[in-house]
């Protein structure tokens, strides 16, 4: 009988996918940790990249290629070779074709690879099927940011955040990783019918744990939504952008706090909050995890407590790499980001970071297009005074944005009410035959919102 048995959070190593191939490493990981870890041994994969799209822009092709690279870094391999495949129409079976998986094979090998990497998220069978066609281990990208987000998990939450997605990755791949999977186990003594076959035994088995770091990871999420409310009071700054974009360079210079900021990919996964203000005081600012293109939706559900952060803030601070040609990509990504967690409301500020790196300072015309009028600064994070500066002037920012309102909102006017509890704070409320009596404080954008819509009914 195979058993399968966890460790603690605290002692979670690398989760083993479906594409390391082999059933055993899967259950040995539950069984015992390993120690030391690969990278620990200085072991890595040499790695053959191949970024697949529909996309026809190179200079687009070229980005998303460079990406996938920096993340394979990211997770500890090499990068042996690479190229860019342009997809016309994708394969039901193989995505790319077996003819075309043969060759990027052929070529991998001859360049000493010993994995393929796809820039794709390839379905379960997809990705058996090109295992089977190039003969050779194969990663997409989704496995490669959940190997990139478990090495940088820090604390307990994070890294119960990263387990659940990975094992929900893992558990539609359990089928074909290395052994007669419909084998069956044996049932019941004395009981009629065939046992559990070994997919079947493991896939109830990671159900379980799957369940329990839910239930986890809710308790841990009341926890951290009681000490937001404690600090509800005070006006909090939110750090977001691109991952490698500066955001935890800019917080150490603005919070004098000592952060890791590597020039790595997702070097930031726990939100960490200090007070702005010298001495304590009304101003939190927070640090948030990344943002990246195509973010797998199973990761942003199991960091979706962690980015309502963005939706409870005062004033979003985006952050762009000043530097990076794809900064407007960068800067769409963000924004959809910003858009799926409900944060659409909320004032922003954009720094344009890194400007230490170009030939001359960005021109202010670009700046104010790239912000959408928004207000914004460009500077280095490695600049004292213009991070004294900048601090200063978001400290003005959140304390005088914000306006304190009495309104009568009528119970039919449900668009109303959902302005008021979506973007605002409701210091008192009175409920009356006809309404609610309100008074709320909120920002001024969404104050101007309230007001409007109010007009509106009247009119």
């Amino acid at each position: 009988m195979m058993k399968f048995s966890s460790k603690a959070i605290s002692e979670h190593a690398e989760v083993p996918l479906a594409d390391d191939g082999k059933l055993e490493k899967i259950v040995e990981h539950w069984r015992e940790r390993r120690e030391p870890s690969q990278v620990e041994r200085g072991e890595s994969k040499a790695c053959y990249v191949v970024s697949v799209g529909r996309e026809r822009n190179p200079r687009v092709r070229s980005a998303q290629l460079s990406e996938i690279v920096s993340l394979v870094h990211g997770q500890g391999d090499r990068v042996v070779g690479q190229e860019i495949y342009r997809l016309s129409e994708p394969n039901a079976r193989t995505l790319v074709g077996s003819g075309t998986a043969e060759q990027m094979a052929a070529r991998a090998r001859a360049s000493g690879a010993t994995m393929l990497v796809f820039d794709a998220e390839l379905h379960p069978s997809q990705a058996r099927n090109l295992e089977d066609v190039a003969a050779m281990p194969v990663c997409d990208r989704e496995a490669v940011i959940l190997n990139v987000f478990l090495r940088h998990a820090r604390t307990r939450r994070a890294k119960i955040q990263v387990e659940i997605a990975q094992l929900e990755y893992l558990r539609p791949r359990i089928r074909g990783v290395g052994l007669d999977m419909d084998q069956q186990t044996g049932g019941m003594p004395n009981a009629r019918g065939p046992g559990e076959t070994a997919s079947e035994l493991l896939a109830r088995k990671l159900d379980d744990r799957l369940l329990q770091l839910q239930k986890t990871l809710r308790k841990l999420t009341t926890s951290s939504e009681t000490q937001r409310e404690k600090r509800s009071d005070c006006k909090r700054i939110v750090l977001v952008g691109y991952t490698n974009a500066g955001k935890t360079s800019l917080m150490n210079a603005l919070a004098s706090t000592e952060l890791s900021a590597r020039g790595r990919p997702f070097e930031t996964l726990d939100t960490t909050s200090r007070c702005l203000t010298r001495h304590g005081g009304d101003v939190i600012i927070s640090d948030t995890v990344g943002v990246i293109r195509r973010l797998p939706p199973r990761l942003l559900a199991s960091f979706e407590s962690t980015l309502a952060e963005l939706g409870e803030a005062s004033l979003l601070v985006i952050v762009v790499d000043a530097s990076d040609e794809e900064r407007e990509l960068h800067l769409q990504s963000t924004r959809e980001l910003i858009a799926k967690v409900g944060a659409e409301n909320v004032p922003r500020f954009y720094v344009f970071n890194k400007i230490d790196r170009l030939p001359v300072d960005p021109l202010p015309d670009d700046c104010t297009r790239l912000s959408q009028g928004a207000p914004w600064a460009a500077l280095s994070s490695q600049d004292g005074d213009a991070t004294r500066k900048l601090a200063d002037s978001l400290l003005d920012l959140v304390r005088t944005n914000e306006d304190e309102l009495t309104i009568f909102v009528p119970y039919e006017a449900a668009e109303v009410l959902g302005l008021v509890y979506g973007g605002a704070r409701v210091l008192a409320s009175i409920a009356t035959d006809r309404g609610m009596q309100l008074r709320i404080r909120a920002p001024r954008v969404v104050t101007a919102r309230i007001r409007h819509a109010l007009r509106e009914r009247a009119a």
